[in-house]
């Protein structure tokens, strides 16, 4: 009743499930993942006491295609089962029980396990790993994980229709705030267009949980810095003893926090320095 992706990053720092099923809130019941360790979907009459036992089984070392064995074999109702596991290294590993409804089937390889029922074909785990392929291997996994689940959504996913849809990604230290090893859990639990929802709510998470690169950061001084000035005072948020000059931004480094707290940006900022994202906002915001 559900197509999914279970997959690692190419660095093998990050793990993740991306999801859609004519479902309410699949995310509640098929993910499950866990910082360098490893992932998991459980579907199809979903055993969801496959969720802690698998990652228990990869905490030990156990290898995806052992995780998958064990799972299976423990199960009385396998035949109707699908899961897809994978590790910190190796290949993923998928279980469809002849017990499914067609079509249901997956396919796994170097980290990486796409599996579903109820679907309008194999074309859509086709379209999946395909697209999984064809992706960049050190982009970011989550859009690399909603690019697959496009895929197979475009492909004809769940032959019954859309409800719901769901992108799980961990990776250590890099939740928010470096105190969490959460780096997205977006769920869409009932929407006539769900996949395409998720992409809205991950393009959002981006902006304001992302972290700012480097390369692209502009000198809070001159120019920039009288007209972030400018702006935050618009926005209510004025910096002490503006305007500012010399090297010392520190007062306006305090009024931009203040603004960027209220609008959910904290996660970008970088001291001396501002992110063009969030340069962009503040011009929208400030007209």
């Amino acid at each position: 009743m559900t197509f999914s992706i279970v997959a690692r990053s190419a660095d093998g720092r990050a793990h993740g499930v991306a999801v859609a099923s004519k479902f309410l809130a699949v995310g509640a019941a098929v993910p499950a993942a866990e910082a360098e360790v490893g992932a998991l979907a459980t579907q199809s009459y979903a055993n969801l006491a496959y969720r802690p036992q698998g990652l228990t089984l990869l905490r030990t070392g156990v290898p995806a295609a052992g995780v998958v064995a064990g799972l299976v074999a423990a199960d009385d109702g396998r035949a109707q089962r699908q899961v897809g596991v994978v590790g910190p290294d190796g290949d993923g590993a998928t279980h469809t029980g002849d017990g499914c409804h067609p079509w249901a089937g997956g396919a796994a390889g170097d980290g990486y396990a796409i599996q579903g029922n109820i679907l309008a074909g194999p074309e859509v785990v086709d379209a999946m790993r395909d697209a999984w392929r064809a992706a960049a291997g050190d982009a970011p996994l989550a859009p690399r994980l909603l690019a697959a689940l496009r895929a197979g959504d475009r492909a004809g996913g769940d032959r019954r229709g859309r409800q719901s849809a769901a992108l799980l990604v961990v990776a250590k230290g890099m939740g928010y705030g470096g105190t969490s090893d959460v780096v997205v859990d977006l769920r869409v639990d009932d929407h006539p267009d769900p996949v395409t929802e998720l992409g809205r709510l991950l393009d959002i998470h981006t902006l304001l949980f992302g972290r700012p690169d480097p390369a692209t950061l502009l000198d809070l001084a001159g120019e920039v810095a009288a007209e972030v000035g400018r702006r935050l005072a618009v926005a209510g948020h004025p910096v002490a003893g503006h305007p500012v000059s010399g090297p010392d931004t520190t007062a306006l480094d305090a009024a931009l926090a203040s603004w960027a707290g209220v609008e959910n940006l904290e996660e970008r900022l970088v001291p001396g320095r501002i992110d063009p994202l969030v340069l962009a906002h503040l011009r929208t915001a400030t007209g």
